[in-house]
């Protein structure tokens, strides 16, 4: 069994991050691999779980709570909302958007740029930046 604090979970689509206490990689933790209520898993709590190989890299499994996170200040940290980026957190999570969803936001957004771009020219951009997308994991099929 290995240990880990919690670095964030989404509760809304019941995944997050650990850091293992003894160093490397942050392993993902997904709500199907708790042995706890995933309400329970807040960041700074202190978990104990396997490591397995998952489709995309190292998750966790078996996954309970050791000690539970301290409270700050009583109050819970606002959930991240969609669109919102902070500078100073890069391994903020963010929305996986259907590929419609997405082409139509960018359509969109360009449209909003430079209402003048071309049917072709939105097409050509789209198209690289969906390459870009997929690449990252920001679109699901």
């Amino acid at each position: 069994m290995s240990t880990g604090k919690v670095l964030r979970f989404d509760h809304v689509r019941g995944y997050g991050f650990i850091a293992p206490s003894d160093g490397g990689d942050d392993i993902f933790l997904h709500a199907n691999d708790l042995l706890v209520e995933k309400n329970l898993v807040i960041p700074g709590a202190v978990m104990e779980f396997e490591i397995e190989e998952g489709e995309r890299g190292l998750k966790a499994s078996a996954a309970r709570i050791l000690r539970s996170a301290p409270a700050a200040s009583g109050l819970a940290a606002p959930a991240p909302t969609r669109g919102t980026v902070h500078a100073d957190d890069s391994d903020a999570l963010c929305d996986v958007l259907p590929v419609g969803e997405f082409t139509q936001e960018i359509t969109e957004l360009l449209l909003r740029i430079d209402p003048t771009l071309t049917g072709t020219q939105i097409v050509r951009i789209r198209s690289e930046l969906m390459g870009v997308a997929e690449k990252y994991g920001w679109i699901e099929s």
